[in-house]
């Protein structure tokens, strides 16, 4: 389901990308172009469905943030 909510996301407008990692904890990270994009998003009839089914099946909580992101930089080898 991951997968293809990602394939889907690439599809909307105001989509700049995602991240993900999966440890102990899985985290997912979603960047949009402004607020409206991430409601047209949270709107999703598909998307609805796959958070339906994640809180249904495969999750026992989960916490959702909207933030801006002011600065993003790093190092690279």
């Amino acid at each position: 389901m991951s997968e293809k909510m990602i394939g889907l996301a690439r599809t909307q407008p105001g989509f700049l990308g995602v991240e993900m990692a999966r440890e102990e904890v899985g985290i997912t990270v979603s960047y949009w172009t402004d607020l409206e994009s991430i409601k047209n998003w949270k709107q999703n009839v598909d998307h609805q469905e796959a958070q339906r089914l994640g809180r249904e099946k495969w999750y026992s909580s989960y916490k959702l943030r909207i933030a801006k992101v002011e600065r993003d930089y790093g190092f690279e080898y």
